[in-house]
């Protein structure tokens, strides 16, 4: 079964200096049908104005990534990393028994847009951590390229939680398929573009939750960036 979640249909919530849209329950937005997927918690589109940012705040008992689609990501946190995040980097932040982290737009024109990933871990209490990688345009050209999971495999960012993130491009012909376990729970979030996922069409902020599927097929894009998610019952 795969069920579309519309972009037009998440929460929105316009700070001004912040624009974000939530596909999940985040915040003041609360819809008891969109609580989360599996153990993915939170996906979040922001927009960030230039030289704006969140402020110092602390997280625990989550694995957060960072995934920038335009511009750049400065980020700070309390156990000594200091970073920017940009387009093609995955940035994981597990916070364990707890962290205090910043985020800011340094760019003096241009605003930030990326998504902010939340997935329950599988573990608590454990000592906060940080991992930032590059994946490059290539790596993702009409393939998913596994950016995360539990074992950091294939180059991949480590998560403290049963689920992986894939990233891929696709334009015209190309295609892919992933091999899915009918008794978990899957998640594609599309970035950017246009793309059917099992024969269903979805455009850029769509996202479709998949259960009881045994494949996933991507075909039919249009300049489109896909996020997929393999994640617990």
């Amino acid at each position: 079964m795969i069920t579309p979640r519309r972009s037009l249909e998440r929460g929105h919530a316009d700070h001004g200096w912040l624009d974000s849209y939530h596909s999940f329950s985040f915040a003041d937005y609360h819809d008891p049908a969109h609580m989360g997927w599996g153990n993915l918690r939170v996906v979040n589109e922001d927009r960030i104005a230039p030289g704006t940012g969140f402020g110092t705040h602390g997280h625990r008992d989550m694995e957060i990534i960072s995934y920038v689609l335009e511009g750049e990501l400065a980020h700070k946190d309390s156990i000594g990393n200091g970073a920017a995040i940009r387009p093609g980097e995955v940035q994981r932040m597990s916070a364990g028994r707890g962290i205090l982290h910043s985020e800011y737009n340094p760019a003096p024109q241009q605003s930030t847009h990326f998504l902010q990933i939340w997935i329950l871990p599988n573990v608590q209490g454990v000592a906060p951590g940080y991992e930032q990688k590059d994946f490059s345009a290539e790596e993702k050209r009409g393939r998913l390229r596994l950016v995360a999971s539990p074992d950091g495999r294939d180059g991949s960012v480590m998560l403290h939680a049963d689920a992986a993130m894939y990233v891929g491009l696709f334009d015209g012909s190309e295609t892919a398929e992933l091999a899915l376990d009918p008794q978990r729970k899957a998640y594609v979030h599309v970035a950017r573009g246009e793309v059917s996922v099992n024969g269903l069409t979805l455009s850029a902020g769509d996202g479709a939750k998949l259960q009881g599927e045994s494949s996933l097929k991507i075909d039919g894009g249009r300049q489109a960036e896909v996020i997929v998610f393999d994640l617990e019952p």
